[in-house]
C-alpha cells in the first residue's frame, strides 16, 4: 500500500506533550508519534531517539513509558485487531437478518480504515517485524476476523440470500476493501466517511450475489448516516 499525496504519511514529526503531562497522556502521546514514524519511516529505521524526539522526551526518560519500540509496534498492531473484532461484533447485533449483517459488518471495517489509516498501513507493512509471540497474537485475530466475514457469508448461502461459489474468497474480497480504503481517503473528499461506508457495503452484497434496492446519489447523504 503505498502513500498518496495528502495522505497520512507526511507530518511524522509533530510536538509532543510536555515531560510535565500526565502518565496516561505521555504514554498516548508516545504511542501516536511511533506510529506516525513507523508509517513514514518504517519500523526498522525508526529509533527511540526518534520517538522521543518527537514528543518531547530526552533519552532515558523516555524508558518510564515504554519498554521498547517493538512493544509500541506490538501494542499498535493487536490494538488494531481489537477494535475491529469489537467493531465488528457491535455492527452485526441488533438483527437476525444475514444480509444486514453482512452491510453493517463491512461498513464498520471501512469506516475503521477511513478512520485510522496509519494503523491500517503499519499493520499491513510491519507484521514481520513483530516478535514471534506477538505475531502470532496479531494473526490469530487476523484469522478470528477473517472467519466472521465468512461464516456470515456461509450463513447466507445456505438460507438462499447469497450466491457465491467460495465465502473464503468473498469474505477476502470485501476485506480487501479496507485497506484499499486506507491507501487513498482523506477527510474533506468527496465523500464523508458514512457515505463511503454506505456505498461500500452496496459493494459489499453485490460481492455476495446481492443487489442492493435504490442506488445512493452521489453527494447525498446515505440512509442513517
Amino acid at each position: 500500500m503505498s502513500a498518496t499525496q495528502g495522505g497520512p504519511y507526511e507530518r511524522a514529526h509533530r510536538p509532543g506533550r510536555p515531560e510535565g503531562a500526565p502518565a496516561a497522556d505521555r504514554r498516548s502521546a508516545i504511542r501516536q508519534a511511533a506510529l506516525r514514524l513507523f508509517a513514514s519511516q518504517g519500523y526498522r529505521s525508526t529509533t527511540m531517539t526518534d520517538i522521543g524526539a518527537a514528543v518531547g522526551i530526552r533519552g532515558p526518560s523516555l524508558y518510564k513509558h515504554v519498554a521498547s519500540k517493538h512493544e509500541l509496534l506490538a501494542e499498535i498492531m493487536i490494538g488494531t485487531m481489537d477494535q475491529l473484532i469489537a467493531d465488528n461484533a457491535a455492527a452485526v447485533a441488533g438483527t437476525d437478518d444475514v444480509r444486514e449483517q453482512l452491510r453493517r459488518s463491512a461498513e464498520a471495517h471501512i469506516r475503521y480504515h477511513a478512520r485510522h489509516r496509519l494503523e491500517a498501513f503499519v499493520g499491513n507493512r510491519e507484521i514481520g517485524s513483530l516478535e514471534q509471540a506477538d505475531q502470532d497474537r496479531v494473526l490469530g485475530r487476523r484469522s478470528d476476523y477473517e472467519r466472521r466475514f465468512r461464516e456470515l457469508i456461509e450463513r447466507g448461502v445456505a438460507e438462499g440470500a447469497f450466491r457465491v461459489q467460495s465465502a473464503r474468497i468473498a469474505s477476502y474480497s470485501i476485506l480487501d476493501m479496507g485497506i484499499g480504503v486506507a491507501s487513498w481517503f482523506h477527510e474533506g473528499g468527496e465523500f464523508s466517511v458514512d457515505q463511503l461506508a454506505y456505498q461500500y457495503g452496496d459493494i459489499a452484497l453485490r460481492v455476495v450475489g446481492v443487489r442492493p434496492p435504490g442506488p445512493v446519489h452521489e453527494g447525498h447523504d446515505a440512509p442513517g448516516a
